[in-house]
């Protein structure tokens, strides 16, 4: 495992669970949402929604700190439906850059609310913030290249983040119509790769490692609230994340026969995120016989946004992934 995690974060970085049933079920209606196979609606944005606090240091875990607001954007379909599938998005970028507010990022969030859903970009700590870390995974950073360190810390704060704006949307569900039994969260690069973890791994995972007197804005992130991933979109992403959380924690492998089906688009000459990743996920997946999809985006590299399969564009090949594994209504 950690020859093949090192080996995989040694080529990852060049660029810059299925979880515990919610408790906190959405109650508006017990039938699945309806979407449209057409832009049908406006778009309202809510932009700037503090969903949590995190803390930034000077170096990592100094205890010279600050407190950052984390912000994400609401879009919302100007309808009346009280019954909406989620779709929360995650940005690329390598733990490095990247915003909630990229161009393609805007472009999905306006194909999926125009059709229905509640889309949801969201930004996280990236490497410059130099976010709280357990101590395990500091430790465990010592056996990752130095040119890809700084990225490695990086991915926890983000995966912790990650899960503390699904915790507020859960808790905020009612306010945007939400129902939380049909929840889709995606991502592109280390997006994606935040968005498999949130997906497949525990609920308490990311989130139990570090206290709260390490990490005393941990009880801004709506600690009580859990939830329920559907569906996973994988755009040119890797379980990085989970090898991490396993080799850094000790912990089992979090892939079994309840992980949420996964959507899978790859460049198969992709340079940054080798191919290999999505074989390797999609023998998994097939191992533990759970729904998934990988198309291979033939002699693509990375962030192929533009690619099409048999004349389909990626969303909407992700749309149809979607309604079928969520059996969602579709006029």
């Amino acid at each position: 495992m950690k020859i093949y995690f090192l080996h995989l974060i040694s080529t990852l970085f060049v660029l810059c669970s299925y979880t515990e049933y919610s408790h906190h079920i959405n109650k508006l209606s017990t039938k699945p949402p309806e979407v449209k196979s057409k832009p049908t609606y406006k778009v309202h944005i809510e932009k700037d929604v503090v969903y949590a606090n995190g803390l930034v240091h000077d170096s990592i875990n100094s205890t010279n700190n600050t407190i950052l607001p984390l912000k994400l954007d609401v879009y919302s379909p100007e309808n009346t439906n009280t019954n909406r599938p989620l779709y929360m998005f995650i940005h690329g970028g390598g733990f490095s850059g990247g915003s909630k507010t990229q161009d393609r990022v805007v472009n999905l969030a306006n194909y999926y609310t125009s059709r229905g859903w509640v889309f949801v970009s969201v930004d996280y700590r990236l490497k410059k913030h130099k976010g709280t870390v357990p101590q395990e995974w500091v430790d465990f950073s010592n056996n990752v290249p130095n040119s890809s360190r700084a990225q490695f810390l990086a991915i926890y704060p983000a995966q912790r983040d990650a899960k503390a704006a699904l915790r507020w949307l859960v808790a905020n569900a009612k306010t945007y119509h939400i129902n939380t039994n049909y929840i889709t969260v995606g991502g592109a690069s280390a997006g994606a790769m935040t968005a498999i973890a949130l997906g497949v791994s525990n609920v308490k995972d990311f989130r139990d490692e570090l206290s709260l007197s390490q990490d005393p804005t941990l009880t801004s992130t709506n600690l009580n609230e859990t939830y329920h991933i559907k569906t996973i979109i994988n755009l040119w992403g890797s379980k990085v994340a989970l090898d991490g959380l396993q080799d850094s924690f000790n912990t089992k492998n979090r892939f079994n026969k309840d992980n949420p089906p996964l959507f899978t688009a790859h460049g198969t000459l992709d340079p940054i995120v080798p191919y290999q990743n999505a074989k390797d996920l999609k023998d998994i997946y097939n191992k533990n016989d759970v729904a998934h999809i990988l198309y291979p985006l033939e002699n693509r590299k990375h962030g192929v946004w533009n690619a099409t399969v048999n004349g389909k564009k990626l969303e909407d090949l992700a749309f149809d992934f979607i309604v079928k594994q969520q059996s969602l209504e579709v006029n």
